[in-house]
């Protein structure tokens, strides 16, 4: 028996390249248990344009370089991006992300009206540049837990634009200091993005500015008072009439695009002065990563996230998968953490079963401490159901049918 892993990340928990080796290492010990041959297993680790995105990358055959940038308060950090001949794969969030805000990630810091305002893309520029050094043109751009709201201002700043107050002084970094702007030297700006292609890995289709936009929608969660939303948007506005001063009126038109929004208006910089072309996340992992071919000859596909609910149905992750699996008449299954979707929901979306943690543990925080364990267990029972109508005489591993799985 043949079988496709292709999960997201479990968030707060384990990564999409964990989730997938504690599963394959619970289906088989169930086959073991069943006294079968061991199962051919392949792991594809995806995502869904946001964090993670690099995982996916690196499990598809893409090699991780590191780069010394700067992160979303300016101090330096080293983030990491993908490499595949001259394509590169940059997951905003390891640059700029709000969970690498210092005292991010657990600790006392964190988010803040005063961060809010001058977190910086920076460093997001400054790994695309690393890109270009590396020799590729062809670059994916993940977005999605940004910390900034500059409407990338900072993208460009490390791709060489600068940016000027009206007395000529360099601007400082952040979206309010956008306020003051009125010019930008783009003579320094890297001549090697005219060879360049962009490709915007998101599904945020809100615009820049106004009730929709990126400081009224994301700005909260980055730390915004209602009292800087409404400067960070002032600032914006002025960014955008500022950069329709130096490159035309594409500048204005961009601010309106969907997609605009996202990362704290990082799309609209990438739209508006990268010519990006925006898609939904998933369609670009589940591309890089082949999927689709590699369910060749599977019998089976397990897919899943941290919570099964609602918003997957709107286009995250399992739903793409569920979606190739589809085409490629291969059953699929989910694992995840929690869900909130009814039983009619699950088999409107593909799903032939869905298995949640919280089916072997009711306490959710416990489920997330103990994740690794409980995926191991639940792939043990999915192993011993797939076992009771597994062939009596599985393909060899060297048979034709049989291809080296992929370990990431």
């Amino acid at each position: 028996m043949r079988i496709v892993i292709a999960p997201d990340k479990f968030k707060g928990s384990l990564s999409a390249p964990d989730v997938a080796r504690h599963l394959e290492e619970g289906l088989q010990a169930g086959f073991r248990t069943a006294e079968l041959g061991p199962l051919e297993v392949l792991r594809i680790p995806v995502a869904d344009g946001g964090e993670g995105t690099l995982d996916a990358a690196v499990g598809s055959g893409f090699t991780r370089r590191r780069a010394v940038v700067s992160g979303p308060t300016g101090l330096p950090l080293t983030a990491e991006f993908a490499v595949r001949g001259r394509e590169a794969v940059i997951e905003m969030a390891a640059a700029s992300g709000l969970a690498i805000l210092p005292g991010g990630a657990g600790g006392t810091g964190g988010p803040d009206s005063a961060t809010a305002k001058a977190a910086t893309s920076l460093g997001t520029g400054e790994l695309i540049r690393s890109a270009l050094d590396a020799g590729c043109r062809q670059i994916i751009l993940g977005v999605g837990g940004s910390a900034n709201t500059d409407g990338g201002a900072g993208v460009l700043q490390g791709l060489g634009a600068i940016l000027f107050d009206a007395e000529g002084k360099e601007l400082p970094l952040g979206g309010a200091a956008l306020a003051d702007l009125a010019s930008i030297d783009f003579s320094g700006f890297d001549s090697r993005l005219d060879e360049a292609r962009f490709v915007l890995a998101s599904d945020v289709d809100n615009p820049l500015l106004g009730p929709e936009g990126a400081p009224a929608i994301f700005g909260p969660q980055k730390g915004a008072t209602p009292e800087d939303v409404r400067a960070l948007d002032g600032a914006l506005a002025n960014f955008v009439q500022v950069l329709a001063g130096e490159i035309g009126p594409r500048a204005l038109k961009a601010a309106d695009a969907p997609g605009a929004g996202a990362a704290g208006g990082v799309g609209y910089a990438a739209i508006a002065v990268l010519a990006a072309s925006r898609r939904p996340g998933i369609d670009v992992v589940l591309e890089f990563t082949e999927l689709a071919d590699r369910l060749a000859g599977a019998d089976l596909v397990i897919t899943g996230e941290g919570s099964l609910d609602e918003q997957s149905l709107l286009g995250k992750t399992p739903m793409g998968v569920a979606r190739a699996a589809a085409l490629a008449g291969v059953p699929v299954m989910a694992v995840c953490g929690r869900t909130t979707l009814t039983p009619e929901q699950q088999k409107e979306s593909g799903f032939r079963q869905v298995y949640p943690l919280t089916a072997l543990e009711a306490k959710v925080d416990i489920c997330i401490a103990e994740a690794a364990s409980l995926l191991e267990q639940l792939g043990t029972n999915i192993g011993l159901e797939l076992a009771e109508t597994a062939p009596a005489n599985p393909a060899p591993a060297n048979s034709a049918h049989t291809k080296e799985p992929l370990n990431v």
